[in-house]
């Protein structure tokens, strides 16, 4: 095999408004557990927007490594294996993982098991083990071709919210008897409101913009859908748990303010509304606290065992993929001036709520 010409996309850490694709050589001579990955797709959310404006704190500019100031942005995807030099994995094998937003990348493969295996490279040290998993799609009982690209879009993002809810439910809600949730809009926010629903012991308040209020209400995921401008029409009496997706400073003002004591935890998780992350003043009440899916994921698989947390998952994102076949319209994009585009219309909240992109450096 001859040198590989990789495309990859990155980001400026200091201002993500500012993105580029640059083109590298990848030698195909692979040291000992080397593993050439070919990204087939990948998916484009507000996730990943979450994971640049965390990518210091949380570690996401470590997974994959670039030059100077620029980041590259992990993504879920799926990929094959084009080249190995790691017993256990054949050439061939189709895989889904956190990929970078390129179009082939090279690891170290270690942790090989019937179901997948990780990537051990030395910048992975100290970073949490789900993330550097390959699942094999040939060992996965709920994989089926026709939802790739469903399965991309909100594989992670359901994870995350069907962990929340876990986690809040495990905890008795502190005592809440609704959910508060912010960029009701958000297909994280959806999935949110979609596990609460199936679970059926809390009520849902969807907060969302003017612009998305009937798009939000025509989902019939949550009990009551108001606007940034409503929140205190809510009875503030009622003790509530909030769940805020868009990172908004004066939004989590508002809400603190209005409940007050009866705010009975806080749950930060993503930054739909990055232009707004700070403010003056000390927040009321609970301190907002930031959820690491991770950590309940070990707390499952201590509690279940591994096997028992995969496939109550796998089985509740069977359901809401289906649900969401109804209320979201896969966009496909391969253009490297189109890719940019899409990253600026994610980034800043202006692209539509009901359009889900997967994108393919792969020429």
């Amino acid at each position: 095999m001859s040198a590989i010409t990789t495309a990859v996309f990155e980001v400026d850490k200091s201002n993500l408004t500012k993105t580029r694709i640059l083109h590298q050589q990848i030698e195909p001579d692979l040291a000992e557990n080397e593993v050439l990955l070919a990204i087939d797709k990948f998916a484009l959310t507000a996730n990943n927007v979450s994971y640049c404006l965390t990518g210091d704190s949380l570690g996401y500019w470590r997974f994959f490594p670039a030059d100077d100031n620029w980041g590259r942005i992990p993504a879920m995807g799926y990929a094959e294996v084009i080249a190995s030099n790691c017993a256990g994995i054949e050439t061939g094998e189709r895989v889904w993982g956190f990929l970078p937003m390129a179009s082939h990348v090279k690891i170290v493969a270690g942790k090989v098991t019937p179901s997948g295996f990780m990537d051990i490279s030395p910048h992975r040290e100290g970073l949490a083990p789900v993330y550097a998993t390959f699942d094999r799609v040939s060992a996965n009982p709920f994989y089926r071709a026709e939802r790739e690209d469903f399965e991309m879009l909100l594989r992670g993002l359901f994870t995350t919210s069907w962990l929340v809810d876990d986690f809040m439910s495990d905890n008795r809600y502190f005592g809440a008897e609704q959910y508060l949730i912010t960029s009701a809009s958000s297909k994280t926010s959806i999935a949110l409101a979609f596990a609460v629903r199936e679970r059926n012991e809390q009520r849902s308040v969807g907060i969302t913009s003017a612009a998305n209020l009937a798009f939000v209400e025509g989902l019939g995921c949550y009990d009551q859908v108001i606007t940034y401008d409503d929140i205190t029409s809510l009875d503030s009496a009622k003790a509530s748990v909030l769940v805020d997706m868009a990172g908004s400073f004066t939004t989590l003002m508002a809400i603190h303010r209005h409940f007050g004591g009866q705010l009975r935890y806080s749950c930060k998780i993503g930054a739909t509304h990055h232009n707004d992350l700070s403010g003056e003043g000390e927040l009321p009440g609970v301190k907002p606290v930031f959820f690491f899916a991770p950590t309940q994921v070990q707390k499952r698989t201590r509690d279940w065992g591994r096997g028992e947390v995969m496939k109550r998952l796998g089985a509740a994102l069977v359901r809401y993929i289906e649900f969401c076949r109804s209320i979201l319209t896969i966009k496909h994009t391969c253009s490297d001036d189109e890719i940019a585009k899409v990253f600026q219309e994610v980034l800043t909240g202006e692209g539509q709520a009901s359009v889900g992109h997967v994108i393919s450096l792969r020429k």
